[in-house]
């Protein structure tokens, strides 16, 4: 059974750019967040009604994403992945009142019978950087954001009680607030770590 990284942090921190920038320099499998393909994600982006059919859609897609990966002996990155929709995104679109108590309970169900079914990711690699990034970085997206500038500082409160439960040794934590386009710098740490925790990239 391959080994399942997955890599958190807010939205538009590079979560998807590390993790592709990674998987270009070894042997790995790899699960992306899909936005384009998601079939409620511009629903949801208009109209806040979707916001659960939304998250279950995610949560199953990472759920079967991980299924696939796990059976795959290669390590496995995943950008965000099943905890971060939950810990972060359900958490948040309750907190915005876009989930019902009852809606947000069901998505807290939901989740908690697919992490029974999945082991939980072997290392998280936890990304952070500073709010003006952020704002910069989601301004260039070209695509749907489900979670505004607005929301990092909620989100970064949710991920990281989340990120508490864990065991130390589960997480590598990085600010990429200076780091450049192709991660450079960081991509050499990374496989550094990786080295140390017996994560082979081949």
């Amino acid at each position: 059974m391959g080994k399942l990284i997955t890599f958190v942090g807010v939205s538009g921190v590079g979560k998807t750019t590390l993790a592709k920038a990674l998987a270009a320099t070894g042997n790995f499998a790899t699960g992306f967040e899909q936005h384009d393909t998601r079939p409620f994600q511009h629903l949801f982006d208009k109209d806040k009604r979707y916001a659960l059919p939304n998250q279950i859609d995610y949560f199953l897609l990472r759920a079967e994403q991980e299924r696939v990966l796990r059976a795959d002996p290669r390590p496995a990155l995943v950008d965000g992945g099943l905890d971060v929709d939950f810990h972060g995104f359900a958490r948040l679109f309750h907190n915005r009142g876009y989930l019902s108590n009852e809606e947000y309970d069901l998505c807290k169900r939901l989740y908690k019978q697919l992490r029974l079914s999945l082991p939980e990711p072997e290392l998280v690699v936890y990304l952070t950087a500073s709010e003006g990034v952020i704002r910069e970085r989601l301004a260039k997206r070209d695509r749907v954001n489900i979670a505004t500038s607005a929301d990092a500082g909620l989100l970064k409160k949710y991920l990281e009680e989340w990120l508490e439960t864990l065991p130390d040794k589960q997480i590598l934590e990085f600010d990429v607030s200076t780091e450049g386009v192709g991660y450079k710098r960081l991509l050499k740490e990374i496989a550094s770590e990786f080295g140390n925790r017996e994560i082979y990239i081949g």
